[in-house]
């Protein structure tokens, strides 16, 4: 059994505590620097679940991050995304090299109410795995770095009523960055990503074989754990290489099976409904003639 403590993080100067640094100098945001941090606690291993945002820009971490299922090795340059209550494991190893890089992070509490508030739900690789991070340029990372540094400034600067704005506006533009760098990186990294690619289609062939009506239809996440990935991640990368989303592809997938039994089997368009996993015809035969602006039958009827 395992009885490691799970550490729960609420706030950025329970962080700081942790990593033995000292107070911070903002209540709700905090730039980190590797360098500095000193775990305070005796076990080899932590885990825990922070209710905060975490932005980081991590170099010659030579102990191994879990995110979720996945262990990861910091031996490059990345960054990677972390979004309240999720579980963080960090195996620590004594190590020769001095970390370094830069944690960004801030409370919920502190970009409430601002636009950001809304928008940072769009940003999908806060939801990816930590083996899907994000390997910087030389002048990325210079990019990422002038940013950070900005708003440790305007926090150390002193605090008044233009502060939280400011680097909120800054958060923003370090987000919007990072979008333009993972596109950046499916595109430079299109070998690997077309074989991802690949497997996807292979994935959604061997579940399409045989008969759907007890297992239904593949979700996005069902195919995502096949393929090793996070579910955002896979969207993310869809939509890059294919222009299309996951549940576009499932639904193409769909209708090549569908159009293929009606054009070369005698089976209804009942026994076809359920083959594929629809409970009634009629929906079906609703999703058949979206799809192609015909019905089932009608269809089929094009080929006599």
């Amino acid at each position: 059994m395992n009885n490691r403590k799970l550490y729960t993080i609420n706030t950025v100067a329970e962080f700081h505590k942790i990593c033995g640094l000292p107070k911070p100098q903002h209540p709700l945001v905090s730039l980190v620097d590797y360098s500095l941090v000193d775990y305070q606690i005796e076990e080899s291993e932590i885990s825990w679940v922070q209710n905060l945002y975490f932005i980081g820009f991590k170099r010659d971490i030579q102990g191994k991050l879990h995110y979720g299922q996945s262990p990861y090795d910091f031996d490059e340059g990345l960054m990677s995304f972390i979004a309240p209550r999720q579980v963080v494991k960090m195996i620590i190893s004594k190590q020769d090299v001095k970390p370094s890089g830069f944690l960004l992070a801030f409370h919920p509490d502190f970009i409430w109410k601002t636009p950001l508030a809304k928008t940072i739900q769009e940003y999908d690789f806060f939801g990816y795995e930590v083996n899907e991070a994000l390997f910087l340029s030389q002048r990325e990372e210079e990019t990422m770095l002038e940013l950070f540094k900005g708003i440790e400034k305007e926090y150390q600067a002193g605090i008044d009523q233009f502060t939280q704005p400011i680097i909120v506006s800054q958060i923003a533009v370090i987000l919007n960055y990072c979008e333009r760098f993972y596109q950046r990186q499916f595109v430079s990294r299109k070998k690997s990503n077309h074989h991802i690619l690949e497997k996807f289609e292979l994935v959604l062939e061997e579940y399409f074989t045989g008969n759907l009506l007890d297992k239904g239809l593949p979700t996005a996440n069902f195919i995502a754990n096949e393929l090793h990935i996070s579910t955002n991640y896979l969207g993310s990368l869809l939509k890059s290489l294919t222009g299309k989303s996951t549940q576009y592809h499932i639904q193409e997938k769909l209708l090549e099976k569908a159009k293929e039994k009606l054009s070369s089997s005698s089976l209804t368009v009942s026994e076809i409904a359920f083959e594929l996993g629809f409970e009634h015809s009629q929906s079906f035969s609703k999703f058949f003639k979206m799809k192609t602006a015909l019905s089932p039958l009608a269809f089929r009827n094009s080929f006599n």
